[in-house]
């Protein structure tokens, strides 16, 4: 080879390295965006308020045969420490189906659930099965990855007659597991015979009932003894001055 090709075949080497350098790269597998991944629930260590929100579930006829109001909280029990997750309405969704008998309504979220199934008995319907599901994140960095499942079952919970619906303004707690537990604040719900997919009339839970009672029967206890204190008083101011007159 002469010196004067010498220049043109090294510039035609490197420029198929060159070449093949970015084939090899255009083939290698793209990086997964982390933001693409699905998210998990994230444990918080101090208890919030969990917010409120609505969730209706329709039949195949489009007619309203769940409602449901409430705030959703699930407690976490790991390493003798408490952690918190509240049900987020912004990315939970209600799914599950109707019938004349038995209803489900599951409340799903990315890495867990929250499922209710209604029973209709006679003149009563009632959530007779409460399931919870949670993956969350590991709370701490010494934690492990876990999944908390938790059920409670064969239970006649917030009955109502058909038509009307369960109310409790008052915190509920349901203890699924040994590690995963329940709380629902407030709570309004309701299964079979929605007019017009509006909730019936209130059925007040028995925690409600006794904190708009107490103060009451207290009240009435306090105007006793005061009635009594007053009576016994006139008495015996009755009999002093009766002592009296006859000296």
């Amino acid at each position: 080879m002469t010196r004067a090709r010498r220049p043109i075949a090294l510039f035609l080497m490197l420029s198929s390295l060159h070449w093949l350098d970015s084939a090899a790269s255009s083939d290698q597998v793209p990086a997964v965006n982390s933001r693409d991944a699905p998210k998990r629930p994230v444990l918080q260590p101090k208890h919030t308020v969990p917010p409120q929100v609505t969730y209706t579930l329709k039949n195949l006829k489009g007619q309203v045969c769940v409602r449901a109001s409430l705030g959703a909280q699930y407690v976490v029990r790991e390493n003798k420490k408490k952690y918190y997750f509240n049900l987020n309405p912004g990315s939970t969704q209600a799914s599950g189906y109707c019938s004349d008998k038995k209803t489900l309504l599951s409340l799903d979220f990315a890495g867990g659930n929250l499922q209710f199934v209604f029973i209709k008995e006679g003149d009563v319907s009632y959530v007779k099965t409460i399931k919870g599901l949670l993956m969350p994140t590991p709370p701490c960095k010494d934690c492990q990855n876990k999944t908390y499942i938790g059920i409670v079952d064969h239970e006649k919970l917030f009955s109502a007659k058909p038509g009307l619906s369960f109310r409790c303004k008052s915190e509920t707690i349901e203890k699924l597991s040994s590690t995963l537990t329940l709380k629902l604040v407030p709570l309004q719900i309701q299964a079979f015979d929605l007019a017009s997919g509006a909730f019936g009339k209130e059925v007040e839970c028995s925690a409600d009932y006794n904190k708009r009672m107490i103060p009451i029967i207290l009240g009435a206890v306090a105007a006793a003894i005061c009635l009594i204190a007053i009576l016994t008083y006139v008495l015996v101011r009755e009999r002093r001055g009766r002592g009296y007159e006859q000296i």
